[in-house]
């Protein structure tokens, strides 16, 4: 729940496990393949099995696979970025981001600084908070504490209108809860993991001198404010529909909801333009969110906004809140045995900060105009494999295909970094003060983002950054983004083989286009906006796919009786089940062109075979078994070696490439195997 730094929201789907990878060799190691094992029945295995037994997991991650070995290569060309800046700061142009990076990244790591301060950098907002005497002091301070860029109790964002893509508007949206789902609070499962958080509730508190005693009272009293909160919560299953994110209303209705909670003050003291309406997102829990101001005593008020406020700052305070924020978010979640280096911690400061400033000098050291226009080569042929396999599906009819049709063709592909960047004027960034640094930032970004309420849509607009190992797509906005830091090996390389490249980067590229044919994105249209584009009978037959779909990873058991959630990972299934096959074709198409490439084995490998062998690379990875157990309930996309196995088994092209037979596991054939797109 850290939102010192604040950065832009997008309504996006992306690819990523949790973030991953870097500088894999360009060729595929065929050394690496465990060839005792059975590719039709264990393919993950065999592609992946021998590499992770000779990787490990570093003591500082949760997971370590492709994605995280490529980040590692994005964090270690930042780092020489900002150590460059911190250098030169001094005597860098006055304002630019150059100098502003190298003072931001230089004051995290004084660490001798950071430690002499303590948490005296919060002491204000405590003794704030301890003023406070009623509900109206509660509304006071929630206002006052956004229009600093530190969200508290709910989430207030910007982005573009459902149902008119071309306009930004207002929306808020349920929060404020420091455990990862409302499921949290309540199921048996999560049973320890509760006692752990008010544990680590009472221990944050008693930090910034609240007595042992009086700190298990209030840890007590917060539990029970966010149970609360979380009863009136949705979970990530019901949050993946649109008709749960978005509700529109006039101020004049919100107030109605919230009859203790006045949102024209709050929006006036945000500087936001929200003058006809905004989405109350979630009216389920604004209205207990409104009750709680009225009934939970000022003493437990006071108790929870305390510790969010410590613990929110933890990160940018001395080493004792660090470490206490480490040993419950990082180690009891998610299994993390040792704290990520000074260095990289700040670093992560930086990116949120100033993430596309970063970005701007990364692409200018690592990104080429070649590679730039080799990727736009494969997403035009990836585009023409897609369009080929919307025309010809044969349980979809015409009309509807027109309007799916009408979608490709509006579909926009970033590629690399932004045409233009972002001006920083206006931020300020001091020499030796993290902390006010990390404020500064927060409230710049937080008021960059106000600013864009009531005005057209900016739809040159990046929202990942360059340095960023992922890829997404914007159902709003009907694009498809692939910053730099994904364009690189095992997903893409120049020299490589054409298998390699459409088995990787090809692959990720058509997820992507899927993602706008997914259960979810399936229902924003050409222009971005939420609206119905289907045949009721097209939207059932689609519906009897998916619905198989979801049994299949229902199936998929990552920990000892624990299955992945086939609804809530469903459109990344169905992104990397379309993608798969859009890449196979296009693939195929490139093979025509060269029929000496097509009949070509490299290293004992056909065309097809290094194709899939490639993809399953992509998702060779090792996780925690804590941090699986907080990713199958929080992570729409499915664990990594499910993804290795989940598309291609579905895949004729796959039983044909090695000769699988019907019986062996990388074959769903009959009524098992699922077709969408």
């Amino acid at each position: 729940m850290k939102n010192r730094v604040v950065k832009p929201l997008a309504l996006a789907v992306g690819l990523a496990v949790c973030t991953g990878a870097l500088a894999a060799p360009a060729a595929f190691d065929i050394k690496e393949l465990d060839t005792g094992k059975d590719v039709c029945n264990d393919f993950n295995g065999f592609v992946n099995a021998k590499w992770i037994a000779a990787n490990p997991i570093p003591d500082d991650r949760t997971r370590w696979g492709s994605f995280d070995a490529l980040r590692e290569g994005s964090l270690n060309v930042q780092h020489g970025i900002a150590e460059k800046a911190a250098r030169n700061a001094s005597r860098a142009k006055a304002g630019s981001i150059e100098q502003k990076i190298g003072y931001f990244y230089a004051s995290g790591m004084d660490e001798a600084a950071i430690e002499k301060a303590g948490h005296t950098p919060i002491k204000p907002e405590l003794a704030r908070i301890d003023g406070l005497k009623n509900s109206s002091d509660i509304v006071g301070y929630i206002t006052d504490s956004y229009a600093h860029g530190n969200p508290v109790a709910f989430r207030f964002y910007g982005s573009p209108d459902f149902k008119d893509s071309s306009t930004q508007i207002a929306y808020a949206g349920q929060g404020g809860l420091g455990l990862p789902t409302a499921d949290y609070y309540s199921k048996p499962d999560f049973e320890k993991i509760r006692t752990e958080y008010v544990a680590h509730i009472a221990r944050t508190l008693q930090l910034v001198g609240v007595s042992e005693a009086d700190a298990q009272v209030q840890a007590k009293a917060v539990m029970a404010f966010e149970t609360r909160l979380a009863s009136a919560s949705l979970v990530p299953t019901e949050l993946r529909q649109p008709e749960n994110r978005y509700h529109y209303v006039s101020i004049a209705d919100a107030d109605k909801v919230t009859p203790h909670f006045e949102w024209a003050g709050f929006f006036k003291a945000q500087g936001a333009d929200v003058q006809q309406g905004f989405s109350l997102s979630q009216p389920k829990f604004f209205a207990e969110f409104d009750k709680m101001l009225a009934d939970v005593p000022v003493s437990d008020w006071q108790a929870y906004l305390r510790f969010h406020a410590i613990d929110e700052a933890a990160p940018y305070l001395s080493k004792a809140f660090q470490q206490e924020d480490f040993a419950f978010n990082a180690k009891t979640l998610n299994g993390q045995k040792e704290m990520k280096s000074r260095w990289k911690r700040t670093l992560d400061a930086v990116e949120g900060g100033m993430g596309m400033a970063l970005g701007q000098l990364y692409v200018a050291q690592t990104f080429s105009p070649q590679s730039k226009a080799r990727a736009q080569e494969l997403v035009n042929n990836l585009r023409a494999a897609y369009k080929a396999r919307i025309e010809n599906l044969p349980w979809m009819s015409e009309a509807t295909k027109q309007k799916a049709l009408e979608k490709w063709a509006s579909f926009t592909p970033k590629i690399g970094y932004p045409d233009k960047w972002r001006d920083w004027t206006g931020l300020q960034v001091h020499q030796g003060d993290y902390f006010a640094n990390v404020e500064s930032a927060a409230k710049f970004n937080y008021d960059y983002m106000v600013a864009k309420i009531g005005k057209p849509v900016d739809r040159t607009e990046w929202g990942m950054t360059p340095q960023t190992v992922n890829a997404y797509y914007s159902p709003q906005k009907n694009e498809i983004v692939f910053p730099a830091a994904i364009l690189q090996a095992p997903f893409f390389d120049a020299k490589a083989d054409d298998a390699l490249n459409y088995g990787g980067i090809g692959a990720v590229i058509g997820h992507e286009m899927g993602h706008g044919y997914d259960d979810q994105g399936s229902k924003f249209d050409a222009q971005g906006n939420n609206a119905n584009w289907w045949t009721d009978d097209d939207r059932k037959a689609f519906e009897s796919r998916t619905d198989k779909l979801a049994d299949q990873f229902n199936h998929y058991e990552a920990l000892p009786g624990k299955y992945v959630n086939g609804k809530l990972t469903m459109g990344e299934n169905i992104g990397d089940l379309g993608g798969l096959n859009a890449a196979y074709d296009a693939l195929q198409m490139a093979l025509k062109k060269n029929p000496k490439e097509a009949n070509h084995k490299i290293d004992g490998y056909t065309q097809d075979q290094r194709f899939f062998l490639n993809w399953a690379r992509v998702w060779r990875g090792n996780i925690r078994p804590e941090a699986q157990l907080t990713s199958l309930n929080t992570d729409p996309h499915a664990p990594a070696q499910f993804r290795a196995i989940g598309a291609p088994s579905n895949m004729p092209a796959f039983a044909q490439a090695f000769q699988c037979k019907s019986g062996d596991k990388m074959v769903r054939d009959g009524e098992k195997q699922v077709k969408i797109w």
